[in-house]
């Protein structure tokens, strides 16, 4: 059973840019030589690649700060779970063969083990920490390098199921707040950039998501031809620093010409939350995502943003389902329990 997620430094705001950059993922796709993809390879192909992952020591129960997970025996519920925790994708949630994946006990790093590519090392870290999660990714990919000889071709480098991974395999992305350029009707200003830099813009559920409460996820899409170190430092000098620049200009907009409409704005969404007895998945992250700009630009006082980040978890439906005992399906008593939950966090 997945437990509850009760670090608060994940869910505070601390870093660079906290007010915007919600959280940064580092992910690492490899691939064991001489196994077929995970696409195309038999149940007994993948369970060789379980078996050669599990005899490393940091995964053969020797490492107390991880924990694994067969999948095929986990609950439906846990496996939403960890997919809205973004520990794990639907892909993988989703698959019916042999697959399983290794969690830290600060749920920041996750090593999923047959999922597209044989192996998925990814790092979560709030706020704008790229290097940081850079740094512990690389600790596990050193750790499989010195027991598991990886797929490579000395012309393209490491080769990976999706032609946008093969070369250093690895994606860099953060996960932006960008209410005031949706608000200014700036939006196509972002996705020019994201298209200058060669970058993929997402939702708040990852690939194939639509963007929801104005998140979106922005990641590489080219590792070929580059190196990792290269990625980050243009990730951190100039990716990140230009979409920032975009909202942060879109906001003092906001409140220099436009603060009546911005207070408006942010207090109706306050009171919605406050009052609502039914609410759906999508108004309670659209009115969450009002209230967080209006608490980081403090045109209302409370309350503190690790609130606000733990409702945007615990509004998802697996994890209200974990706290209030209702289905997944967005029916009434989901709705009612969902504005109830949100009622108490916040009143």
């Amino acid at each position: 059973m997945v437990g509850p997620l009760d670090n608060d430094s994940w869910l505070g705001a601390s870093g660079k840019d906290w007010d915007i950059v919600l959280s940064s993922r580092v992910r690492l796709a490899r691939n064991v030589a001489g196994v077929p993809f995970v696409g195309m390879a038999s149940d007994p192909d993948r369970n060789e690649v379980v078996g050669m992952v599990r005899r490393i020591p940091m995964f053969a129960g020797n490492d107390a700060d991880l924990t694994w997970h067969e999948m095929e025996n986990m609950a439906d519920r846990d496996r939403r779970m960890l997919v809205e925790r973004h520990l794990i994708s639907h892909q993988f949630a989703d698959a019916t063969f042999p697959r399983g994946v290794a969690i830290s006990k600060d749920q920041r790093l996750s090593v999923m083990v047959n999922e597209e590519d044989h192996l998925r090392i990814q790092t979560l870290a709030p706020g704008l920490a790229l290097r940081e999660a850079f740094q512990r990714v690389s600790e596990v990919r050193d750790e499989f390098e010195s027991s598991i000889e990886f797929a490579f071709s000395p012309r393209w480098g490491f080769l990976t199921a999706c032609p946008t991974n093969v070369g250093c395999g690895i994606r860099f992305s953060v996960m932006l707040h960008l209410p005031a350029i949706r608000i200014t009707e700036e939006l196509g200003r972002v996705r020019q950039a994201a298209k200058d830099l060669d970058l993929a813009v997402r939702g708040y559920h990852g690939e194939g998501s639509e963007s929801v409460g104005d998140f979106f996820q922005i990641s590489n899409q080219i590792t070929l031809g580059t190196s990792e170190d290269d990625l980050l430092e243009e990730f951190l000098g100039a990716v990140v620093p230009r979409l920032v620049e975009y909202e942060r200009h879109a906001r003092t907009v906001l409140q220099e010409k436009k603060r009546v409409m911005l207070e408006d704005f942010v207090h109706r969404a306050h009171g919605t939350l406050l009052s609502a007895r039914l609410l759906g998945i999508d108004e309670a992250i659209k009115l969450l995502s009002r209230l967080r700009i209006g608490r980081a630009l403090e045109v209302v006082g409370s309350p503190d943003l690790s609130v606000i980040h733990r409702l945007l978890l615990n509004v998802q439906p697996a994890h209200l389902c974990a706290l209030s005992g209702t289905s997944m399906e967005e029916g009434e008593e989901t709705l009612a329990a969902r504005a109830e939950m949100v009622r108490n966090a916040l009143g």
